[in-house]
């Protein structure tokens, strides 16, 4: 059966320090760049009949450096909109709003509700479907839209992502199994050069 291949881009600085990041439009670091790279062999050998990323440019060149050709970027691959807690930890954002979870409570004043996020990969979702059925689709974007994504194609609320870690330069599958949608793997990180995997844990 066909597959939805989802990667989250690389490394950038405010990722690293679990800044939310969405509009605001951050080159990978160095090491993104790195994890980037090691994420091509792990893609060499499939084909897909569409590759499509958000529009920010660290899912853009992270879709280059692991070897993907963009054929569209789209702007409902994007990140969570988070008002005016862009560039806020969540532990700065419950200091003021204690008990605090985007996955709840949505994003700051200005900012997307859960309902908003899981309504727009629902489209997305919903613009696949044709392609689907001529093969698999590569989806490059963010820690948290892709982690909506994954909980509305196995059918859970847009709340559900938030029981799905993702780091950054990691791969994702989503597929069938006997007739019914399922995540096939997930938060698949590329092998490190020295054959270790590598500590993700800071990695927002």
């Amino acid at each position: 059966m066909n597959e939805i291949l989802l990667v989250r881009h690389g490394e950038t600085t405010w990722s690293a320090s679990h800044r939310h990041t969405s509009y605001t439009d951050l080159e990978l670091t160095p090491d993104g760049e790195r994890q980037a790279r090691a994420l091509a062999p792990l893609l060499a050998d499939r084909r897909f009949v569409r590759v499509l990323s958000s529009p920010r440019q660290r899912a853009t060149r992270t879709a280059h450096l692991a070897g993907l050709t963009v054929d569209a970027t789209d702007p409902d691959l994007a990140e969570w909109h988070y008002g005016e807690y862009e560039g806020r930890t969540s532990d700065a954002i419950q200091e003021e709003r204690p008990g605090w979870s985007i996955w709840t409570d949505g994003g700051g004043p200005g900012g997307e509700s859960p309902a908003e996020v899981g309504a727009r990969l629902d489209r997305v979702l919903a613009r696949l479907a044709p392609l689907l059925e001529r093969g698999s689709v590569a989806l490059v974007g963010h820690g948290h839209s892709l982690r909506v994504l994954g909980a509305r194609w196995v059918g859970l609320p847009p709340s559900a992502g938030g029981l799905l870690r993702l780091d950054t330069a990691t791969l994702s599958v989503l597929g069938h199994e006997h007739g019914r949608r399922v995540i096939r793997r997930w938060n698949l990180p590329a092998p490190s050069p020295t054959g270790t995997d590598p500590d993700r844990a800071a990695r927002h």
